[in-house]
């Protein structure tokens, strides 16, 4: 089965393709057009890859963790996206689709950011490529993620609450949703993660494809076999899990493994483990697995790490989910802590709280002496000081 790409339509399987409104076909049709085409001209990659490499500072380390192998008595890495330009995965997929809206002749771009890293990401971008920059965020993830709001403010980007429902991740993607709309001709909305309408989870998934690329090629190099056993990344809408993913999916020996935001529990009313949750259902321009009541309404999500902090998945995750072909597990806050604090102390690495949901499946799973775990260590821990001083 071919669980990388999309179909035309851009469904994985039953999940996917764009349910959008009348007012944003032109924008979306005019992506889906030429995206492939723009992203795989030699220019385009030849621009890309350049910066990739000397601005963003790719490739980035697969470091074997020594003293967290020894404790589980496997061979863990750790795929250090947390090194990256602005600290996260995120910076992949801003500067890609930045250079992409250039080229369509697009001068003003809009995002929505959780934990504040994508938004880092997408003023960063801006401010090198020299475009116009709107960043949607949840009241209450200004409050929680202020180093990075200062950060984009730093950068030149202008950054607006959302206030309605949860204040969180979700209303921010449906404050950015509805400025494309008003604004069609002159903006293209970065989206930052495997969500949205085609070709969204495709186009960023593509360019998040680096971190498994560059996995195969390392792991070759340090143990002589380019598959690993495990790869285990943390899922919100999921766009690090996609690119940790990527070139693996198709590969049968190797078993995928995602960590959810289990929240207070599963059963708590306060999570948000959509696969454990979720139903079919469309939101923010796509199907997918949704948390939501009997009538369709979005059931408010809860995680303690704002990125992960969201009631759906992307269609290229649910798609793994249903076809059994990602085993997915549900991490709770106390949990997710617990192992930053573990990393921190054994390996001198903070991570992003959304990482430290990856890092919790250690305890939940039993892993042989002689298998190969790589981690996506998707984010450094820098925005997340306020929240693990209080747990201390």
């Amino acid at each position: 089965m071919n669980y990388k790409n999309p179909d035309k339509h851009g469904y994985y399987g039953e999940f996917g393709g764009a349910f959008i409104p009348e007012m944003l076909y032109p924008n979306v049709e005019e992506l889906q057009s030429n995206y492939l085409e723009i992203i795989e001209s030699e220019s385009f990659q030849k621009e890309y890859q350049d910066l990739l490499k000397n601005y963003v500072g790719r490739a980035t380390p697969l470091y074997f963790a020594k003293n967290l192998s020894e404790k589980y008595n496997t061979r863990i890495y750790l795929k250090r996206e947390d090194l990256n330009h602005t600290g996260a995965h995120k910076i992949n997929n801003a500067i890609g689709q930045v250079l992409l809206a250039k080229r369509l002749g697009k001068n003003r771009i809009i995002a929505e950011t959780g934990a504040g890293q994508h938004g880092v990401a997408t003023a960063t971008a801006c401010a090198l490529l020299g475009l116009e920059c709107i960043v949607y965020m949840g009241e209450i993830d200004i409050q929680r993620q202020a180093p990075n709001v200062a950060r984009m403010k730093m950068l030149g980007a202008e950054v607006i609450p959302a206030t309605s429902g949860s204040k969180t991740l979700k209303d921010a993607v449906n404050e950015a949703l509805r400025d494309w709309i008003n604004n069609p001709s002159t903006t293209h909305y970065v989206i930052g993660s495997v969500v949205g309408p085609h070709p969204f989870p495709d186009l960023v998934a593509r360019f998040q494809s680096i971190i498994s690329k560059e996995i195969k090629e390392q792991l070759l190099e340090q143990t002589g076999h380019e598959n690993p056993d495990y790869v285990i990344a943390c899922v919100g809408g999921g766009s690090n899990a996609a690119g940790a993913f990527y070139h693996f999916v198709e590969e049968e020996n190797v078993q995928l493994i995602a960590a959810e935001a289990g929240g207070f529990g599963i059963d708590s009313g306060k999570s948000a483990a959509t696969t454990f949750l979720g139903t079919l259902g469309v939101l923010h321009g796509s199907k997918s697995l949704v948390m939501q009541t009997s009538d369709g309404q979005v059931i408010e999500p809860h995680s303690i790490s704002a990125g992960l902090d969201y009631p759906g998945i992307g269609p290229f995750h649910a798609n793994l989910f249903t076809e059994n072909r990602a085993e997915f597990f549900s991490i709770t806050d106390e949990e997710a802590l617990q192992s930053a604090f573990q990393l921190t102390k054994i390996e001198g690495v903070i991570p992003a709280l959304e990482s430290a949901h990856a890092l919790a499946v250690l305890d939940k799973k039993t892993f042989e002496k002689d298998d190969i775990v790589v981690i996506c260590l998707s984010g450094r821990g820098d925005k997340d000081m306020e929240t693990y001083l209080k747990h201390l």
